[in-house]
């Protein structure tokens, strides 16, 4: 069934190991997630050759790093980083940090 209305603060959750990440819709064109991060968690430095990738900063703070750029986003700041940039990002905070986040064209897709 797909979802079409989704209250994105029933889909998080937090993990103690590592990160938290769900998958809220998914079509071959697009992928839309949300990131849940303790203090201290990270999702590494990476890149994707062929996908463009945005995050929006629901609730907390994080250090996102884009290309050689670092800086601090806030809850309602956006961050892009174009395909090809390395990216990543770290709750540094002594709160949690929600992040929602796309991906386009979805990974695996025929369009990537």
């Amino acid at each position: 069934m797909t979802r079409f209305f989704i209250d994105y603060q029933t889909e998080m959750d937090f993990n103690p190991d590592k990160f938290f990440k769900t998958t809220l819709f998914q079509s071959e064109r697009i992928m839309l997630g949300l990131n849940c991060f303790k203090p201290g968690q990270n999702q590494k430095i990476h890149e994707h050759t062929d996908q463009d990738k945005f995050y929006l900063v629901l609730e907390g703070e994080g250090s996102f790093t884009v290309g050689e750029e670092s800086r601090i986003a806030t809850a309602g700041m956006i961050v892009w980083a174009p395909a090809g940039v390395p990216h990543g990002v770290i709750n540094l905070s002594s709160q949690e940090l929600v992040v929602f986040m796309g991906i386009a064209p979805f990974p695996g897709s025929q369009h990537s």
